[in-house]
């Protein structure tokens, strides 16, 4: 089994329901915390990096350390509020990326790119949308900018303007390659259900209720009817039950998430104190000895990944 650890590094201040276009970014200084996962594991982060983050030299300096010295990946993670070009705009942030004007969508991403390549010296081949806002038009952009893996799906949620209820849990092709364009695939965060063949049911259920009602069942199954391997959303006996259940189905890649801020006390109201951070990466850390203890797994990054599936 290939396991893929990816985080968002981002700034703070977005899990107070404010949407800031300029706010600090000295969490980044946290990823400290987690050294022992390619020390001691040997397994490879990759960074998805927002704007913010990649504009501010102290951030990029510890970044720098993370590609050379443990072989992180680096790649992108767009937060349009934040992210410029600016324009006035007649919804409140965060705006949806689907209702941005396409030209002003394409300038934030080329900007994105720019200051990634400026500031680190290199061109990013992965991406994950902020707040999951992931849809159509979005998907449609990322090739243009020489993105070849995106991990901005959830399975059995809502997150996103596309349907994606039901996407698979391992790595699937989203766009095929094209002339002058790689393919992109993607890497789906791991989310499966306890019953295999409840969340058909489910999707096929909801379209015959009221929408609001429809919308209720299918946003309320990750609550009660899934289990994943994302630290700050499930218990430790969770993400093991999905580990176990995805290996036993057949799965062959498991890719887990979290925020930089969720490594800083106080950045992220889940973990509002020193005690709650160690408490979090503890179970970061009990997740993989217990993985590794239990079969064999193989850590890659997002690119990584994507040259796995190119070579199939």
């Amino acid at each position: 089994m290939k396991l893929v650890i990816s985080l968002d590094v981002e700034e703070e201040g977005l899990f107070s329901g404010r949407y800031p276009s300029a706010s600090g970014v000295t969490n980044v200084a946290e990823l400290s915390r987690l050294e022992f996962i390619p020390r001691d594991f040997g397994l490879p982060l990759t960074l998805l990096v927002s704007h913010r983050v990649a504009r501010d030299p102290a951030a990029c300096k510890i970044l720098s350390r993370w590609r050379d010295h443990y072989q992180a990946e680096i790649g992108v993670h767009l937060h349009p509020w934040s992210t410029p070009p600016f324009a006035d705009l007649p919804q409140p942030e965060p705006v949806p990326a689907e209702d941005l004007p396409l030209p002003l969508l394409r300038d934030k991403f080329a900007h994105l790119i720019e200051q990634t390549q400026d500031s680190l010296g290199l061109t990013p081949e992965s991406f994950r949308m902020g707040r999951f806002d992931f849809g159509p038009r979005l998907q449609g952009l990322l090739p243009e900018f020489g993105l070849r893996m995106d991990s901005s799906i959830v399975p059995l949620t809502l997150k996103g303007t596309g349907d994606y209820f039901l996407a698979p849990a391992d790595p699937f092709c989203l766009i095929p390659a094209t002339p002058g364009h790689p393919a992109l695939l993607e890497a789906p965060l791991t989310m499966v259900p306890v019953a295999p063949a409840l969340p058909r049911v489910l999707a096929r259920l909801a379209p015959r209720l009221p929408s609001a009602a429809g919308r209720r069942l299918l946003d309320s199954f990750r609550f009660v009817g899934a289990a994943g391997i994302q630290p700050a959303w499930f218990p430790l006996p969770s993400m093991r039950l999905a580990a176990s259940l995805h290996r036993r189905r057949g799965g062959r890649v498991l890719t887990m998430f979290f925020h930089s801020s969720e490594l800083q006390p106080g950045a992220s109201r889940l973990f509002p104190t020193e005690l709650a951070v160690r408490r979090f990466v503890a179970k970061i850390r009990a997740f993989l000895d217990w993985l590794v203890q239990t079969g064999p797994v193989t850590g890659v990054t997002l690119s990584g990944l994507y040259q796995e599936y190119v070579k199939k």
